[in-house]
């Protein structure tokens, strides 16, 4: 079957969006279409212009008999900023506080077009990164992770605070809870991830950061190795925090539970961007 260009520019904007940082020979293309190579790379270098022109992302060749294209996410500017607002106005709805001061975020983490914008953003940031696995803590972290873990073409690897049956063989270690101070346990099965895996960590919130240095404890484990850690909101208010090198988009500033008020800023992702650059 024979296609037009218009439909070919489609077909393979779609393609490359569902198989990011996959190599796609051009012959791929090629024998997709019934088109020619020229006729493909001309295709190609369109849908390159607009992917960057639009902040979607771009598209790098490889070059020789065995190459083709790649496609990486890339999020402009315009596109995050009005996001990071909208996220810090649906965090800071006084009615999300919980007693304690804890916050309601399950309905964010459950919107489908919240979690998969956070995702492609988060994964902006290390577009360029070499990285084996996602991993996250088991919840509330899950679907960000697998968000973010969509646009690297990376599998999820889920740490869980005991052990089942079904998981086989597991690694536990202990860790100290950075904000409660407790003893506390986190667990992974051993078939989860290869030794010397480069690995990002994914959390929906941090406070002093204890969850993530136990699962940096836990990379040691395997003899893997930290890529970056992100999470979508980070406690500013800590005395101790166990973590420096990290990504946030929204940064928690003050809960005042007798008020009923919560201070939303924006986190430090610019900032970390910036230092990439």
């Amino acid at each position: 079957m024979k296609f037009r260009r218009s439909e070919r520019l489609i077909d393979m904007t779609n393609y490359l969006l569902d198989h990011p940082r996959q190599l796609v020979p051009l012959t791929f293309f090629a024998e997709r279409y019934s088109s020619a190579k020229s006729s493909i790379s001309e295709d190609l270098a369109i849908v390159k212009e607009t992917f960057e022109q639009r902040g979607i992302g771009t598209l790098q060749t490889v070059p020789g008999a065995a190459g083709g294209v790649k496609f990486f996410v890339k999020v402009s500017r315009e596109e995050v900023e009005p996001f990071i607002n909208e996220l810090c106005n649906l965090i800071g709805d006084s009615e999300r506080l919980l007693p304690g001061g804890y916050l309601y975020l399950t309905d964010i983490l459950g919107d489908p077009q919240v979690v998969q914008k956070a995702g492609r953003i988060i994964a902006s940031a290390y577009a360029d990164a070499k990285i084996d696995v996602v991993m996250t803590v088991a919840t509330k972290g899950i679907p960000l992770a697998y968000a973010v873990a969509s646009q690297l073409n990376a599998p999820v690897v889920i740490v869980r605070r005991d052990s089942k049956v079904t998981e086989g063989p597991t690694v536990s270690i202990n860790y100290v809870s950075g904000s409660a101070k407790r003893i506390q346990m986190m667990v992974l099965s051993k078939r989860s991830m290869k030794q010397d895996s480069r690995v990002l960590i994914v959390d929906d919130f941090m406070k002093a950061g204890g969850t993530v240095m136990g699962m940096i404890s836990m990379l040691e484990e395997f003899n893997s190795h930290l890529v970056g850690i992100a999470v979508l909101v980070e406690s500013e208010k800590i005395q101790e925090r166990l973590v420096d090198e990290y990504l946030s988009l929204v940064q928690l500033t003050n809960v005042d539970e007798k008020e009923k008020k919560i201070s939303v800023h924006e986190g430090n992702y610019f900032k970390y961007m910036e230092g990439l650059t």
